[in-house]
């Protein structure tokens, strides 16, 4: 009979940490608190791109089936950029990406807050848009309100999204339910890790067709 380990809250707790020590683009103290396989980081960092480091490095941990980013980004004392400033970067940042359609993203900046509007076709162009801004010093938050807009006509097809599971060897097709309604896309089911999940969902946003995606698996190491 096989036996399945579980991890402890309390060695979940010590391997993220040990994680976010690990990461060199880390340089703050992050306080970990785990319930139930929910991790909860909180505490200040020095930029937006650590934040999100400090989040992924979370997530590879074995055994996490959440993540909640209560960590607040801190403005540098030293740093003369305006809300201005960051507006005019940010428009010709997303002018020069080149995954980002020209014309179709706003970047509106209000303290230190970026926020993005717009419509694009793909789910990787608001990814990519999100992506160009978040490294301009300065910048606390991104918000991504880009909108997605397919064709009427291109419909999802679900045989596509499911032989997308099939081949990535990070998931358990059979274990995956894929529902569509329209065009969007639900996921239901389960998984082994939370790169599975984001695995899962990133292969449902490629789909042709998908404007929606409710990732509803369950981590279950």
């Amino acid at each position: 009979m096989t036996q399945t380990t579980r991890t402890s809250d309390q060695d979940i707790q010590a391997n993220v940490s040990e994680e976010l020590l690990y990461t060199p683009s880390i340089d703050r103290h992050i306080e970990v608190a785990v319930n139930g396989g929910a991790v909860t980081l909180s505490g200040e960092v020095g930029s937006l791109p650590e934040r999100i480091a400090a989040k992924q490095a979370a997530m590879r941990v074995s055994g996490v089936k959440a993540v909640a980013d209560d960590l607040q980004v801190l403005t540098p004392e030293t740093s003369s950029t305006t809300d201005t400033d960051l507006a005019q970067a940010a428009s010709q940042l997303l002018a020069l990406a080149v995954d980002v359609p020209s014309n179709t993203v706003k970047a509106d900046v209000h303290d230190h807050v970026i926020t993005l509007s717009g419509t694009v076709t793909w789910g990787y162009q608001r990814d990519a848009a999100a992506r160009a801004v978040f490294y301009l010093e300065g910048v606390t938050a991104v918000n991504n309100t880009i909108s997605l807009s397919q064709g009427m006509a291109v419909e999802v097809q679900k045989t596509a999204v499911e032989q997308a599971m099939q081949r990535n060897a990070l998931l358990d097709a059979h274990t995956i339910r894929i529902d569509i309604n329209g065009h969007e896309l639900t996921l239901s089911g389960s998984v082994r890790s939370f790169a599975g999940r984001r695995q899962a969902e990133q292969a449902a946003w490629a789909a042709a067709g998908v404007t929606s995606v409710r990732n509803r698996l369950l981590v279950t190491p």
